[in-house]
């Protein structure tokens, strides 16, 4: 007799959520390397702040067990403004 088993594939779907993000990632992140070309050096700043700043923020509230769309929110927000303040201040200096 095999020790293995012939699971559903609703099981096997749900036990790997991560397969579908992986994915989207795979398929988005080439997109969004080249939407950056024509930026000025702010707004590829603020933009990539952002996109850091909501991945912490998703990351973080995962870990606590909060709100994810909340944390992903928050994090986009502080990281942007981050971001751009981070350049007005290397434009200062």
């Amino acid at each position: 007799m095999s020790s293995l088993s012939a699971r559903p594939a609703s099981d096997v779907a749900a036990s790997r959520p991560w397969r579908g993000l992986a994915l989207a990632a795979f398929l988005v992140l080439p997109l969004a390397a080249t939407g950056c070309s024509g930026m000025s050096e702010t707004q590829q700043r603020t933009l990539s702040g952002g996109a850091i700043g909501a991945g912490v923020g998703t990351v973080g509230t995962v870990i606590t067990g909060g709100c994810v769309a909340c944390g992903a929110a928050v994090g986009g927000a502080v990281g942007a403004g981050v971001g751009y303040l981070s350049d007005k201040l290397d434009m200062d200096n």
